[in-house]
């Protein structure tokens, strides 16, 4: 029972003492809590104010859909607002803006054209803002802070509109550029295209009759050339045998004439007329069975089978006049002259089937010929025919891009593609950005307290003086048998009460001070 009791008594002792400690060294803490307080606060009202000026552009999609109209420059909106960010921080541009809107000329010294710019690319911000959900850039937000809350405004306006324009500039030059490299491009695919075509047309030129698509007409041709010439050959073995014929025809009329009389002589003639007026008919009948009565053998045999016709006709008419002599004699003369006649007629025919045998057969030879070159003939026009597709297909696909740049082109210039949109104007900033006088306050007061804490402990730790029982009991040797209870004086007691309306007042001002500072720097700050 006796430990707990001295335990309680001794929490209830520590606890006491961290109040007499807080008694005797409330001014060690109030005093450093208080001036580390005012001096971080009151540098926050000391400071020069930084106001920031802020605006939001949306990136907005293009009008056109981009199945109808795709756009011919660069989807990356990051990299080109990079781009477009450096070019805009850049030495030259910065120093203009600095110089149209007098920036950085208030300051104590004349700073250089480098020191502005460098001071001016601290003071500019750039912020994206992205979609939750695919993490893409939708806007960002351009900031630029100055002492001049309405310098920070017409900085930003400035800065903003240089990039809604550089952007549209940006892209118009880059669609323009492709563009232009397309239409570079399809010239040289028009020019060797051309010139493919002309290889084309060239090897088709000189080997006109040996192409691949003329193999099927050249086959026929040939076929034609092949029949006609048996034609020939067989009306030409015609026409030799019947030189055969007509020669022994005029050898037996000359050798009957020589030997015999006159109706002798008619007699024989009409027998070898009727001969061969038999055979040309034979022959005819032989034709007409094959060909028609256009068809020129047969339209020849009929003239010859008319012409035996009257020549036997006349026989037979001078066979009945054979009683005269001088009349008979004439009409064998007659008939010899008419075999003649025949027999040369013959040789004529026969020259002229020889002559047409020689051309059909050169011409024969000329389309063998073609024939024979075609596969040597079909591979080099398949390659350059090879070559001019692809050249065609890359044209094609050239003419098509080139279109559709085109198209992009003509929509970016008409400020319809990709655009970047002010969604508000800049604002007028009414509080300054820096220092942020709320949050100097609660520094100061956390600092303050942290610093007041520090003070007191280091007050109480060097303090030599003695100030409970336990300590004393501890230094004495013995143990303490009785204890003299302490006498109060009413004049102490009164000193005692007027000591601690004192430290409860200053604590009070001091939370009050601080109070009232933290509510002029929310409204104020």
């Amino acid at each position: 029972m006796v430990e707990p009791i001295e335990e309680e008594s001794s929490e209830q002792f520590d606890f006491h003492r961290l109040l007499d400690v807080a008694r005797r060294r409330h001014v060690h803490f109030l005093i450093p809590m208080f001036a580390a307080w005012a001096i971080i606060w009151g540098a926050s009202w000391v400071l020069h104010p930084i106001y920031k000026s802020s605006t939001l552009i949306l990136v907005e999609e293009p009008t056109m859909p981009k199945d109808y109209v795709a756009p011919n420059v660069s989807n990356d909106i990051q990299d080109r607002l990079q781009s477009i960010t450096q070019q805009i921080l850049s030495r030259t541009r910065l120093l203009t803006v600095a110089n149209n809107l007098h920036l950085y000329e208030s300051a104590g010294r004349s700073l250089s054209p480098d020191e502005r710019v460098e001071k001016m690319q601290k003071d500019v911000k750039l912020e994206l803002v992205r979609d939750e959900r695919n993490q893409e850039i939708t806007a960002f937000r351009i900031s630029f802070s100055a002492r001049d809350p309405h310098v920070a405004q017409q900085v930003t306006q400035e800065l903003a509109d240089i990039f809604i324009h550089e952007n549209l500039r940006a892209r118009q030059q880059e669609s323009e550029g492709t563009t232009k490299f397309l239409e570079g491009q399809l010239e040289d695919a028009r020019a060797k295209l051309a010139e493919q075509e002309g290889k084309v047309r060239s090897f088709e030129t000189s080997h006109i009759g040996a192409l691949p698509t003329q193999q099927a007409s050249n086959l026929q041709i040939l076929s034609g050339f092949q029949s006609r010439l048996q034609n020939e050959q067989d009306a030409l073995n015609t026409a030799k045998q019947q030189r055969v014929y007509y020669q022994t025809l005029l050898q037996q009329s000359k050798e009957v004439h020589a030997q015999t009389g006159s109706a002798s002589a008619g007699s024989s003639e009409l027998t070898a007329l009727d001969t061969e007026l038999a055979t040309l008919q034979a022959k005819l009948a032989d034709l007409s069975s094959r060909y028609t009565d256009q068809y020129p053998d047969v339209v020849k045999l009929k003239d010859q089978i008319a012409k035996t016709q009257r020549l036997r006709a006349q026989a037979v008419a001078n066979a009945a006049r054979s009683g005269d002599a001088s009349g008979g004699q004439g009409s064998s003369s007659s008939s010899t002259a008419l075999i003649q006649s025949n027999l040369h007629a013959n040789e004529v025919e026969i020259s002229n089937r020889e002559h047409a045998i020689a051309a059909l057969q050169g011409q024969i030879a000329e389309y063998q010929g073609r024939l024979n070159e075609q596969p040597a003939t079909e591979q080099q026009l398949a390659e350059l025919t090879r070559g001019y597709d692809q050249s065609k297909a890359n044209y094609d696909d050239l003419l098509k891009k080139m279109n559709a740049s085109s198209m992009a082109t003509t929509m970016e210039q008409a400020q319809q593609g990709e655009r970047f949109t002010s969604l508000d104007p800049p604002s007028l900033p009414v509080k300054p950005d820096f220092p942020n006088r709320l949050k100097f306050c609660g520094i100061g007061l956390a600092l303050g307290i942290a610093l007041g804490l520090l003070v007191a402990g280091v007050f109480e730790f060097f303090d030599p003086r003695i100030y409970s029982e336990k300590d004393i009991k501890a230094m004495l040797p013995s143990i303490v048998i009785s204890e003299i209870p302490e006498v109060a004086v009413p004049a102490d007691l009164a000193k005692a009460r007027k000591k601690l309306r004192i430290t409860w007042a200053a604590t009070g001002l001091a939370v009050f001070v601080v109070m009232v500072g933290a509510v002029v720097s929310y409204f104020h700050g």
